[in-house]
């Protein structure tokens, strides 16, 4: 069911995925979606998440955040305040629809916004796909695919927007993004981490369970659980081979992470 939300800003377009019928709620899904361009490559494999978890009787409601998608305003004009507090009025509208527990899904950057958030939303759980660990890192990875990381090295921010990826980022923004480390934000409810690595090239294209049984995490991300269970968090890590579809030529599915996901919020 597509809607817009009212906000002060303008609108949020909204897409909501209704409990299958017949089947008893078991709680809401608020989904927060990546930056840039793997917002749109992502979506196909978004939406065939949030139909399974449908299925299994949650509500998903999914919201481009303004200045993304199609939600009002520029993103040139876009404020990480003004993003958790879109998350916020989702959070409430899923509140008010009164189908229990309530969790958020993140991907990539949208992770780092969903661990962020989470610090007073207090979801029941945490569904963090491929969950980028340093705001500044990921910035950097937009910037060196156009020549331009050297504009968060370390630099001041500057006063004029910087383009990133053919996206003109405000300064707050993006020093905002920067000082957002995963490390300081230790959930205080239950994660389920999905993460997808390529097999090695010797394992050919075959992403089926003898490739599955190889999977490990990445080194960065073994290292950061390790820091968030030694301060008394709860993660499920689930490594995984497959495409990483957020940013690939084509659309990509990857079925073992939609298998994976539904998997894991059972146990959440």
């Amino acid at each position: 069911m597509p809607f817009f939300l009212s906000a002060d800003e303008g609108e949020r377009f909204c897409l909501y995925h209704e409990p299958e019928p017949g089947v008893a709620p078991r709680g809401a899904i608020l989904y927060v979606h990546p930056f840039a361009e793997e917002l749109n490559k992502s979506r196909r494999m978004v939406s065939l998440q949030a139909r399974a978890y449908a299925q299994a009787g949650y509500g998903v409601l999914q919201i481009d955040l303004y200045g993304c998608g199609d939600s009002s305003g520029e993103l040139s004009k876009a404020r990480w305040d003004i993003w958790l507090a879109d998350l916020a009025r989702a959070w409430q509208w899923l509140a008010e629809r009164h189908l229990g527990p309530r969790y958020l899904w993140g991907l990539r950057l949208g992770a780092l916004l969903a661990l962020d958030f989470a610090v007073g939303a207090r979801p029941q759980a945490l569904i963090l796909w491929q969950p980028a660990l340093s705001g500044r890192a990921h910035l950097n990875q937009f910037a060196r695919l156009q020549s331009a990381a050297r504009l968060f090295a370390g630099a001041p921010a500057v006063e004029q927007g910087t383009e990133i990826a053919g996206y003109l980022m405000p300064p707050a923004l993006s020093a905002a993004i920067n000082q957002l480390d995963a490390g300081a934000l230790t959930p205080r409810c239950p994660v389920q981490w999905l993460e997808l690595n390529l097999p090695p090239l010797d394992a050919g294209t075959d992403y089926g369970a003898s490739a599955e049984a190889q999977a490990a995490l990445q080194p960065a991300s073994a290292l950061l659980i390790d820091r968030w269970r030694s301060d008394g968090a709860v993660v499920h890590a689930v490594p995984l081979h497959g495409e990483p579809f957020w940013i690939s030529t084509d659309i990509g599915v990857v079925p073992s992470l939609l298998e994976a996901s539904s998997a894991a919020l059972e146990i959440a």
